[in-house]
């Protein structure tokens, strides 16, 4: 999913203003934290760990935080989109700036934890911007310069993991509802891009599958990601990925992060319910375990795709919608795992995964060791 951001007065921001709020100009709307430096989770599960979100959709907010906080979070990947939804992010960290941080190194990131505050790392689950940007100045001619300049822009705002199609079509490829559509050369030029200017390439999941594999064949030497996706293997949901791409995105040292979107276990074009089946805990266990079989620990993380803060749960119209059609997910409210709703409920996953017999070695590695070994090749120390 989308991150979702609390609204706020302004309907935009210039790249000015978005830099005054890094200052703690008004108009975020972000309210000071309650319980500053608050307590973990219990160490029994944490065990000391850098621990790493490696995708929330949930709404960012300073509750959001204490959420990280309680669930024994260290750092979160969050997206943006647009100049508006980073301000949103600058303005928050300003304003809770004694519990989080923005950061763009693993430095920063291991610094947070010291400091007792919450790494935020900004990526993009979509290439609108650079779309817009491609063909913003010559309209249909397009202009590669220009796009190459809004990938460094948004570099320079912290941008550090980058996706390139939203389950649809788009400019660059293909998304996961056309498999068999390649990387265009407009893609070829942004993948091109993103390596330049150090940022994580993130492929499979949202994006269709021989995009991803041109993507990754031009890659040659940088591990390349899927933040956050399911096992084909287990339920062909049209948000999953295949042994074929895991096995691909492992090879080239990549991480697969693993949602709790309820629907992605249990819901294809072969089993379309009326409403939506909350997944069991057990369930998505067992996603960890397929994976870990198929790729070997060294390339699963935690990619949840949480979505507390929308409300209940996320209401969808597949019938509406050109991106998530009734085989992808059921009209009405959509949920998560079953005792793993939001993040402060980790302890619950990992008490899961020991009770399967799994390593605190691997359970290292799961839990961020894996994420961050593919960020500081990619960014660097």
């Amino acid at each position: 999913m989308k991150d979702k951001i609390i609204s706020h007065s302004k309907s935009g921001y210039s790249r000015r203003e978005m830099l005054l709020t890094t200052a703690g100009a008004a108009g975020v709307a972000a309210v000071g934290m309650m319980n500053s430096g608050g307590a973990r989770a219990d160490e029994s599960t944490t065990q000391g760990r850098l621990v790493v979100n490696g995708l929330d959709a949930s709404t960012a907010s300073a509750e959001f935080v204490e959420l990280l906080r309680s669930g024994g979070v260290d750092c979160v990947h969050k997206s943006i989109g647009d100049l508006t939804s980073a301000a949103h992010y600058y303005g928050l960290a300003y304003q809770n700036r004694d519990d989080m941080v923005i950061a763009k190194s693993v430095a920063e990131i291991r610094q947070a934890k010291e400091d007792g505050k919450i790494a935020f790392i900004l990526g993009a689950q979509v290439a609108k911007q650079y779309e817009e940007a491609l063909f913003r100045a010559t309209s249909v001619l397009g202009s590669f310069r220009d796009m190459t300049k809004a990938v460094a822009e948004f570099k320079g705002l912290g941008v550090a993991i980058q996706g390139l199609c939203y389950n649809t079509t788009n400019v660059f490829g293909s998304g996961c509802l056309d498999h068999k559509a390649p990387l265009t050369r407009a893609g070829r030029r942004l993948v091109e891009q993103i390596h330049e200017h150090e940022i994580v390439l993130d492929v499979g999941g949202h994006c269709g599958e021989q995009t991803s594999l041109d993507a990754i064949e031009m890659s040659s030497g940088l591990p390349i990601v899927c933040t956050h996706t399911n096992m084909a293997g287990i339920n062909p949901s049209i948000r999953a990925i295949s042994d074929r791409m895991a096995e691909a995105i492992a090879a080239t040292g990549g991480v697969i992060g693993i949602t709790a979107v309820s629907a992605f276990h249990n819901r294809s074009i072969e089993n379309m319910p009326e409403e939506d089946v909350q997944a069991t805990l057990d369930d998505h266990l067992d996603q960890y375990d397929y994976a870990k079989r198929l790729i070997g620990i060294d390339h699963v993380g935690l990619g949840p795709d949480f979505i507390w803060g929308w409300g209940p749960s996320m209401p969808m119209d597949p019938e509406d919608s050109a991106a998530f059609p009734p085989y992808s997910m059921a009209k009405g409210l959509q949920s998560t795992v079953k005792d793993f709703e939001d993040i402060s409920k980790l302890p619950n996953l990992i008490e899961g995964l020991q009770g399967r017999g799994w390593s605190e070695a691997e359970l290292d590695q799961l839990l961020g060791a894996n994420w961050l070994r593919v960020y500081e090749q990619v960014w660097g120390a």
